[in-house]
């Protein structure tokens, strides 16, 4: 199944995938489009975990001929028009009578909040900056001995099921944990050219931890759940037991904070190449929608794969994208109930939604649709257009103390509230195209929060685009696996950031330093020439109690080979002064 996030015509039709996408090609519009792809309706079913094709030379703008020839289901974007059509694509849905709400009272006013202010200390934090642990620790914080020992006993129960005796160990999963985590970093167009022999492809850490064969045998059987115990409502059973896992750990060691972001983030889709290629460099892009929650720094606490509007049900009275954030919310507060502000964009605020996280205690704030604001009586957007940048309107609801504002700024915003006001009202710099100089014009508290704490989810995407995991399988959700990698990496990653303030490494450094641990640490001794290979990695790439210091006799330099007269003092290896940092990060 299949969504897209345009709107559609008045009148009902069912197009297909590639009808969408050759429309698209021909317009001129240079709108970011996203198409989203839900798995399979039998997911559970045995034939999904089949290989559709071959892995190798594949790339992300290609999908599958039955994807293509797929009908285009549209999802909510927004408007009653669009909402009508959704209707209309469930004719076996009864349309339910519409729940009467009482009518609110707007007044110009500000806001007089209720909620307690925040003074939440973070003991497990402390914690974990007293172990000092190095980013193989950090890491195993989520991929941990029981998530691991998970995968080996399930990937082995399902090769067993297809009569094929894999042994799978501990120590091989993480080889290849490893080989894919290297994978975002360093690419070929081929997997196997890892292991070729040739010099201009050969990767000696790879081809020395595991062989070729064993490798593509366990990860053609990498398997995460119970065929026999799958819920075949959930379109995501395949990967559900891998999901609670992750949302558990990420949940517990999450960096107990008051601001929270809330949004929507890509898995793109691998598939094999049909009858269609997707242009380079169109804005168009195909995958699986996740929401995320996250704090304002990037770190993921919840996520939860999307099944579409016509797969899961909203609760409470909200469309799904306001259920998903209550969900969020709910998961927070198993930490505690504590005055958590969580920011979104115009996706998922409402008036009602405002309201129902009121009640729970939780502070928001949201860029919202005007339709989404109950009628609230605000300046006309063509009148406020009329007026100087940084003019406003503003009306709070005397039950709830929800407050809507609509902005004048290079265009009209409008944004609700149920914790932040408009003063104190402070200056923000804007450019002016005509006059080529900035000015400052006039912006309220709650705008000026709101856009210095929402952009969480899209601090997350940029980490994990940048090296994120290229091997994939054809399963369908091959890549969505690739994805929860990425972002136990990048959740490692900024807890290292907040617990090592004197040897931080950037998101590069970090993710090949446990690339090299897995691989050297785990790598299979069984052949001759491969035990001579396994170095004590972990401790040269702690970044603890590593010294420099003068040694009489000179030896040759651990990184360049050249002659040194110094060493470290803890790995009691020759290295130069300007090789030091180098060595110890690679």
């Amino acid at each position: 199944g299949l969504s897209t996030g345009r709107s559609t015509s008045s009148k009902l039709k069912s197009v297909k995938l590639l009808e969408v996408l050759n429309a698209l090609e021909e317009e001129e519009s240079h709108s970011r489009e996203v198409i989203f792809i839900a798995p399979p309706k039998n997911a559970a079913g045995d034939f999904t975990d089949e290989d559709s094709g071959d892995e190798d030379g594949q790339r992300g703008t290609h999908v599958p001929g039955n994807v293509l020839h797929a009908f285009v289901v549209p999802e909510d974007s927004g408007t009653a028009e669009e909402e009508e059509e959704d209707l209309q694509l469930q004719p076996a849905m009864k349309k339910q009578k519409a729940v009467v709400e009482p009518q609110r009272v707007w007044t110009k006013r500000d806001i007089r909040p209720d909620f307690s202010s925040w003074t939440a200390t973070d003991p497990h934090m402390e914690d974990l900056k007293s172990q000092e642990l190095s980013p193989v620790g950090l890491f195993e914080l989520f991929f941990d001995e029981g998530t691991i020992n998970f995968i080996v006993n399930e990937t082995n129960r399902y090769a067993g099921q297809k009569n094929v005796n894999l042994g799978l160990t501990a120590q091989e999963l993480k080889c290849v944990l490893g080989i894919l985590i290297l994978s975002g970093y360093i690419s070929y167009p081929r997997r196997r050219m890892f292991w070729e022999t040739s010099p201009d492809s050969h990767h000696h850490l790879v081809a020395d931890a595991i062989r070729r064969d064993r490798f593509e045998l366990i990860f053609s059987y990498l398997h995460f759940a119970d065929n026999n115990e799958l819920d075949e409502s959930d379109r995501f059973a395949k990967v559900r037991p891998l999901i609670v896992r992750m949302n558990y750990n990420f949940r517990k060691h999450a960096p107990l904070e008051e601001f929270y972001s809330f949004g929507e983030s890509m898995c793109e889709y691998f598939g094999h190449r049909g009858s269609k290629q997707l242009p380079a460099g169109k804005p168009v892009r195909l995958g699986y929608k996740i929401w995320c929650g996250t704090t304002s720094r990037g770190y993921l606490v919840w996520f939860e794969p999307s099944q579409g509007t016509l797969f899961t049900k909203p609760d409470r009275g909200l469309d799904l994208g306001g259920s998903m954030v209550v969900k969020f919310v709910d998961a927070l507060q198993t930490r505690g109930c504590l005055p958590y502000h969580i920011f979104f964009d115009k996706v998922f605020t409402s008036v009602k939604l405002m309201s129902i996280l009121r009640k729970k205690g939780v502070k928001a704030t949201g860029t919202v649709r005007e339709y989404r604001t109950e009628r609230c009586p605000l300046k006309d957007p063509k009148e406020l257009k009329k007026m100087k940048r940084g003019s406003f309107d503003y009306k709070v609801d005397e039950s709830e103390e929800i407050i809507v504002c609509r902005w004048h700024d290079s265009s009209v915003v409008n944004i609700c509230s149920n914790a932040v006001g408009i003063e104190p009202v402070g200056l923000t710099s804007h450019h002016s195209g005509a006059a080529k100089m900035q000015t400052q014009v006039h912006q309220p508290s709650l705008l000026r929060l709101y856009q210095e704490k929402v952009g969480g989810v899209g601090r997350m995407d940029q980490n994990i685009a940048k090296y994120k995991v290229k091997i994939r399988g054809m399963k369908w959700y091959s890549s969505f696996i690739g994805y929860v990698i990425d972002a136990a990496l990048n959740n490692a990653w900024q807890l290292h950031r907040i617990c090592c303030h004197d040897a931080q490494v950037d998101l590069l450094a970090f993710r090949r330093y446990v690339a090299c641990v897995y691989l050297e640490s785990n790598a299979d001794t069984s052949s001759q020439g491969r035990r001579s290979r396994r170095l004590e990695t972990e401790s040269r790439f702690d970044m603890i109690g590593h010294w420099i210091i003068h040694q009489d006799k000179r030896t040759r330099c651990a990184l360049c080979h050249s002659q040194t007269n110094t060493r470290c003092e803890k790995c009691q290896k020759g290295v130069h002064a300007k090789c030091f940092r180098a060595y110890h990060i690679r």
